[in-house]
């Protein structure tokens, strides 16, 4: 069985439940997510030996995390706890299209003081380098800051050079960053280290201007990518690899509640199949239909029975 390790933040989530009270209060329900949490969540329900990389602290809710990766058989022993913190917390709004809005409160996360110093980092490259591939995200390099970043990057580069694959997924969230500048600058810098870029087109248009499949090419064929997924929504999934183009269609999916973490669930599909065998194309085809099942429910991470009874379907 492959193994990988996820690296980013958990926060507690609140999404709509009902709107049916007789005194008109919104009601909530509470669960929890986060980009590089939901693909580690699905990642091991797909068979990844899987583990997460985070800092929570020792508040009921971070229990409650750390029970849940548990039963999702999600390994935690690269999780530390910081006594009197709390995780940070994001509510969900959806519009009547299945599109959806964040409003966030996390600038007390323990999460951000990932790779604060490097005798943090060089602790998690002695555990790391037992995995297959390591995967992060934009949003990870946003909350921790360029000073940790700059201690990230040589603790991957420490584990490439030990044979562990890098995988990225830009995940670009502006008001996480100081400035356009600012982001194109870690992410280019994160590239050079990368081995499978996993990236939206609306992302690349947001932070480049630019969401054209060769504009892409162009801007990353200096970096260390060999495998350049492109998600572009409903329209095909581009895979450029060894200089080739191929495109996998999309399916139809009819009934669109909520688009959260469909990208971050793609991503899962993708990896699990690439990691323990599969052409791209084919894991390309299995995170389609990943994404394909959860955007027709609501929240980041749906209820494990009722993924895997549509992943038989």
């Amino acid at each position: 069985m492959a193994h990988i390790a996820a690296i980013g933040e958990v926060m507690v989530e609140l999404s709509p439940f009902t709107n049916n009270t007789t005194d008109k209060r919104e009601v909530m329900a509470l669960s929890y997510a986060g980009d590089t949490y939901n693909t580690s969540v699905y990642m091991a329900r797909l068979g990844l030996q899987t583990d997460y990389v985070t800092l929570l602290g020792d508040d009921p809710y971070s229990k409650q995390i750390l029970q849940r990766m548990s039963d999702e058989k999600i390994g935690t022993d690269m999780i530390n706890q910081l006594p009197g913190r709390s995780p940070g917390l994001y509510i969900i709004r959806n519009t009547p299209d299945g599109e959806r809005e964040f409003f966030y409160w996390r600038k007390e996360a323990p999460a951000r003081e990932l790779f604060s110093t490097a005798e943090q980092a060089e602790h998690l490259v002695a555990q790391l380098k037992s995995c297959d591939c390591v995967y992060l995200s934009g949003i990870t390099l946003a909350i921790i800051g360029e000073a940790s970043r700059k201690i990230l990057l040589t603790a991957l580069q420490q584990l490439r050079t030990a044979g562990v694959k890098i995988a990225f997924d830009s995940n670009f969230r502006p008001r996480l960053w100081r400035d356009k500048s600012e982001a194109q600058q870690a992410m280019l810098a994160i590239l050079q280290l990368t081995d499978i870029a996993l990236l939206t087109l609306d992302d690349e248009l947001l932070l480049w201007g630019d969401d054209s499949v060769q504009g892409c090419v162009d801007r990353y064929k200096t970096t260390a990518v060999n495998e350049l997924i492109l998600k572009r929504g409903a329209s095909d999934t581009i895979i450029i690899q060894d200089g080739q183009e191929v495109r996998v269609p999309v399916p139809l999916v009819k009934d669109i509640i909520d688009t959260t973490g469909a990208g971050d669930t793609f991503n899962a599909g993708y990896l699990a199949a690439r990691l323990n065998g599969a052409s791209a194309a084919d894991a390309a085809k299995q995170g389609t239909r990943c994404a394909g099942i959860i955007i027709r429910y609501r929240g980041g991470v749906i209820d494990k029975a009722v993924f895997e009874q549509e992943l038989r379907a």
